[in-house]
């Protein structure tokens, strides 16, 4: 029989977590207005390293921007901002998954271009704090995590709005071990949050010509969350009529994105944090691996651009660090230029990626000495987004496919 001492402590906990989600619920029905980035001079653009490959693939992706915007800076439109501290090694001395000194550098940021950073394991060494990313996110309210993923000479085209402040991760670090036989997570869906993000992604569809949203669920089986956000998603599309609307199942998500009859068919996906999360990395499989692809991660007033691969630790400990793929950090600084209105530009940087990293490859990552250092990619990619020829010469490859 059950402890009764056991089961009110588990009640006591579950209640503080219950009350703080209805705090975080009423703040978010009290949402500000949104950045606008062409009343703004200058645009801070917030420079973060990381952990393992964290330090220099950014710097690839700096060089890039720097050199697009080279005017910008000049006019003062536009300034970088290098912030330190967000090492592994300094998050575990003060407990902090982003120490206060620097979230306050990040705050007086408008963007940020972040390299990836190390999140403790159960026996790994490291002090148990939650992961940066999370903590960012929750602190920013960067509430869409956008991934896109393109394959031109498939037809693949995929824009993925990944809700990234709720599901299982908005309580990750909140678990409670109830015994020693019974643990337990929490998962949290809001109204608010879900209409938020699927307002996102259609509004992504409309913006962009798309003529289809998908919502990813597994509501037949988590009936109370995953239906409240399939509910959510029926609200959300009666504003949207000329764009259709489905729902799939995660599950059967996964097949289909390697259903070579079928994924040319997704456009705009719109899927709670978790499942989220599990797709991109798959989806960004498909489109040449996880160092291919960027990530946004945007709120109202904040943005955050990164990689969606982690340090990769087993990279620097074999001594391959040199040789990371920078394609991901590259990209994210892409759609960093997008989101605070240079489109023409981030257009350039990724033609040039796609030049780089699929057609003319003259030199190309492996993660190994088998192939290019991260700054020999760099190289390439920083002469052939300089090149006057680039767009003829991505059409070229493009259309010949």
């Amino acid at each position: 029989m059950a402890d009764n001492s056991v089961i009110e402590r588990a009640k006591e906990h579950f209640g503080g977590l219950v009350e703080q989600q209805l705090e975080r619920v009423e703040r978010l029905k009290q949402a500000p207005a949104p950045t606008d980035y062409s009343k703004i001079s200058p645009i801070v653009i917030g420079m973060l390293g990381g952990d393992g490959i964290g330090p220099p693939i950014p710097y690839e992706s700096q060089r890039v921007l720097e050199q697009l915007l080279d005017g910008e800076v000049k006019s003062g439109k536009v300034q970088f901002r290098n912030i330190e501290g967000l090492t592994i090694e300094n998050r575990a001395e003060k407990l902090q998954s982003i120490p206060d000194d620097v979230l306050a550098e990040i705050k007086e940021c408008h963007v940020t271009l972040k390299g990836p950073t190390h999140t403790p394991e159960k026996g790994d060494g490291w002090p148990n704090i939650e992961s940066a990313n999370v903590s960012m996110r929750k602190a920013l309210d960067l509430f869409a995590n956008v991934r896109p993923v393109r394959i031109p000479a498939e037809n693949i085209d995929w824009t993925f709005f990944r809700e990234n402040t709720e599901d299982m991760y908005a309580l990750g670090s909140d678990g409670i071990n109830i015994t020693d036989d019974l643990a337990m997570d929490f998962r949290v869906i809001t109204t608010q949050g879900s209409r938020r993000i699927i307002d996102a992604a259609f509004a992504h569809a409309r913006k962009t010509g798309k003529e289809r949203v998908t919502i990813v669920t597994k509501a037949n089986i988590v009936k109370t969350t995953d239906g409240k956000f399939l509910d959510v998603a029926r609200e959300v599309a009666e504003n949207y009529p000329g764009i259709s609307w489905d729902a799939w199942y995660i599950d059967i998500m996964t097949a289909k994105l390697i259903d070579t009859a079928r994924r040319s068919d997704f456009q705009v996906l719109a899927l709670p944090n978790m499942y989220g999360d599990i797709l991109t990395d798959e989806a960004a499989q498909i489109q040449g691996g996880v160092g291919t692809a960027g990530s946004a991660n945007i709120g109202t007033t904040s943005a955050m651009f990164e990689a969606i691969h982690g340090s990769a630790p087993r990279m620097v400990t074999e001594g391959r660090a040199q040789y990371a793929d920078p394609s991901s950090m590259i990209r994210a600084g892409a759609m960093l230029l997008e989101h605070i209105g240079f489109p023409e530009v981030a257009a350039k940087v990724n033609m040039a990626l796609d030049v780089c990293g699929l057609y003319e490859r003259k030199a190309v990552t492996t993660g190994r000495n088998t192939g290019a250092t991260t700054g020999e990619f760099g190289d390439y990619v920083v002469d052939t987004v300089s090149d006057s020829g680039l767009k003829s010469k991505w059409e070229g490859y493009v259309y010949a496919n």
